[in-house]
């Protein structure tokens, strides 16, 4: 469905009656690991906790989930110099965005390694014990993509209402999954509706940090969450690691035909359908962020 096909659809606020004043409650959710390519969806769940001054409110014990072999932690400092452990864990915060009736509750942490059953079983009862009304998950992959182009984020739901209304489609996809998967399927079963964001992450430069992936997802929450984000810095961060790997492909001769070769396939592909949807979803952020300003 594209916005040629009708007018472009409102987010989350609106569907769950925040533009009538009733409080909106969304939980999101990125975990490092198979999930999150190039750490893109974990660093964008942190920029928003920093950004909108997160608090914590609860945490998962890290020694029922997690292998420290495998994910081990890690020695540091604090200002004073003093040493202490960082243990993988989850950690659960709240935040309120200011200017709307929108509450968020952000889950981040490492993919755990055990009892993924128990494990979801946590975070959908504390979403049922928080009045949780809809539950975001991001993830990134490593794809077929070029770097030069803009970084495709896919949004799924299988809410059919909900998905309607923010005219998206429901998952297509059969295959492994990690433990965003495993939390959209349990999220379904608890009756919350949920949705899912990926990334698609160039393959060629899967490594972390990826800052362009990170604010694709970004802009995609902004217009969810119908909340306004002020990514300036990271587009410049953004523009700085496009301009880094254009350096790095043209030193050498296979990867600059290769990245040619990904920009004709997407621009190809794209060529029939998306003006329409890309150019309404950029012009209707730019009118956002011009009566911001």
């Amino acid at each position: 469905m594209s916005y040629t096909d009708k007018t472009p659809p409102s987010g989350l606020l609106d569907f769950f009656g925040g533009g009538n004043g009733e409080r909106v409650t969304v939980m999101l959710a990125a975990f490092e690991g198979w999930n999150d390519a190039g750490e893109a969806a974990s660093d964008a769940l942190n920029f928003l906790s920093l950004y909108w001054d997160s608090e914590k409110i609860a945490g998962i014990d890290a020694d029922e989930y997690y292998d420290f072999q495998f994910t081990r932690p890690a020695i540091e400092r604090n200002a004073s110099g003093k040493r202490r452990i960082k243990w993988p864990t989850t950690r659960i915060s709240r935040a309120e965005v200011p200017g709307t009736n929108l509450d968020l509750i952000l889950v981040t942490g490492v993919e755990p390694s055990y009892k993924w059953r128990a494990y979801t079983a946590e975070v959908i009862g504390l979403a049922k014990e928080l009045d949780v009304d809809c539950i975001v998950l991001a993830g990134a992959l490593l794809a077929d993509v070029p770097h030069t182009r803009p970084i495709p984020v896919t949004v799924t739901c299988e809410e059919e209402d909900l998905r309607d209304h923010l005219g998206v489609e429901a998952s297509q996809y059969e295959g492994p999954i990690g433990i965003v998967g495993v939390l959209a399927e349990v999220a379904s079963l608890a009756d919350i509706p949920t949705l899912s964001l990926w990334a698609a992450v160039p393959h060629y430069v899967g490594q972390p940090p990826s800052p362009k992936a990170q604010l694709a997802l970004l802009h995609r929450m902004e217009e969810l969450l119908q909340a306004p984000i002020d990514t300036a810095v990271l587009t410049e961060e953004a523009e700085a690691w496009e301009r880094g790997v254009d350096e790095l492909a043209t030193e050498d001769p296979e990867i600059a035909a290769y990245v040619r070769q990904l920009e004709e396939a997407k621009d190809t592909a794209e060529l029939p359908e998306a003006t329409g949807e890309s150019i309404a979803r950029e012009f209707e952020r730019y009118l956002k962020r011009r009566r911001r300003d």
